[in-house]
């Protein structure tokens, strides 16, 4: 597995993966994670991966979280 880029964005922790043929972009927020797979040939240059980063596909990945955070807590707050 090869380390394309991490970063953190918004709070959120961006790791981006290449491995057995597929980009593995995964997003990290406190105890959640989201992991999306992409195969290599879909990108032409690791640089398409940026859309990922930006506009409304992170946006819907921070609503993604929101709403995991608040089943998340309902969760814990029923044990």
């Amino acid at each position: 597995m090869r380390v394309v880029n991490e970063f953190s964005k918004d709070g959120i922790r961006v790791s981006v993966f290449s491995w057995n043929n597929k980009y593995l972009l995964k997003y990290e927020l406190g105890p959640m994670e989201q992991t999306f797979k992409i195969p290599e040939t879909d990108i032409l240059e690791e640089s398409d991966l940026d859309s990922f980063y930006q506009g409304e596909f992170f946006d819907k990945v921070v609503s993604r979280f929101k709403e995991m955070g608040e089943s998340f807590q309902k969760q814990l707050e029923n044990l």
